[in-house]
Parts: C-alpha cells; sequence; structure tokens
C-alpha cells in the first residue's frame, strides 16, 4: 500500500503530467487517473500513453474512476507477447487493480504497431449489472 504521503507526491506528479499532455477524457483528471499515468510513465516510459476513462457510460455513481481504456506505446513491448505485455501493464497497476479499478482494458503495442494504427479502440455499451437489461426475462 502507498503510504499517505507516498500517494500525494504521486498525484501531484501524476496531474502535472496529466497537464502537460493533456487528458483524452472529459477534461477533469481525478486522483486514480492521475495514479494510473504516472505509474505507466515510470514503469514503462511510454513514448504514447492515452488513457481514458469510462466509469461514466457504465452503472456507477457520477465522478466514479472504476473502468478505465490505455493505450500503451512503449519500446518495452519490443519482442513480448501481448499476454507478457500485459502483465508489465498489471504489474505497474498492481494496487489500483487489487482496489479502486474494477475493470481495465489494454492495448499494449510497440511503436511500429502504433504507427500502423494510432487509434485508441472503442468500448462497447454498458449492458449493467442486471438480467433485464440484457432482454432476457
Amino acid at each position: 500500500m502507498l503510504s499517505g504521503l507516498r500517494f500525494r507526491r504521486l498525484v501531484s506528479m501524476a496531474t502535472r503530467v496529466c497537464l502537460s499532455r493533456g487528458s483524452a477524457g472529459s477534461g477533469a483528471v481525478g486522483p486514480v487517473e492521475a495514479v494510473i499515468r504516472a505509474k505507466l510513465e515510470q514503469a514503462l516510459n511510454p513514448e504514447v500513453l492515452e488513457l481514458r476513462n469510462e466509469s461514466g457510460g457504465h452503472a456507477v455513481p457520477p465522478g466514479s474512476e472504476t473502468h478505465f481504456r490505455v493505450a500503451v506505446v512503449s519500446s518495452r513491448f519490443e519482442g513480448l507477447s501481448p499476454l507478457q505485455r500485459h502483465r508489465l501493464v498489471h504489474a505497474a497497476l498492481s494496487e489500483e487493480l487489487a482496489g479502486p479499478i474494477h475493470a481495465l482494458a489494454i492495448q499494449a503495442r510497440t511503436p511500429a504497431q502504433w504507427r500502423e494504427n494510432p487509434q485508441l479502440d472503442t468500448s462497447p455499451p454498458c449492458l449493467g449489472g442486471s438480467k433485464k437489461t440484457r432482454g432476457t426475462p
């Protein structure tokens, strides 16, 4: 677990990174998003880091930071399988995945792969947690 002081420093550093690079989300950067950015920057030194908070499209309270989509482009992924790349991302975000993050969609690409398709995928609409919303009786 992060100590309170270490967490505040990480959020402060991440907020500066977000403000300097811009956010792919609604413009407001929350503390979880800021920590995700900072940890991925530190662990993977990405050439491209696009992060989208998709929580608003799910059955969660307004302002939640529980569902994210991330595109990470790093030379560290060269020669690694998709599974190995995802494991690197998961390792960097292990605390957040054990706590506030409920869902994380990952696009982990090499720089060459990103040049071929420089787009952050989109998630399908949330069907909610109720069978009624899925069209079943």
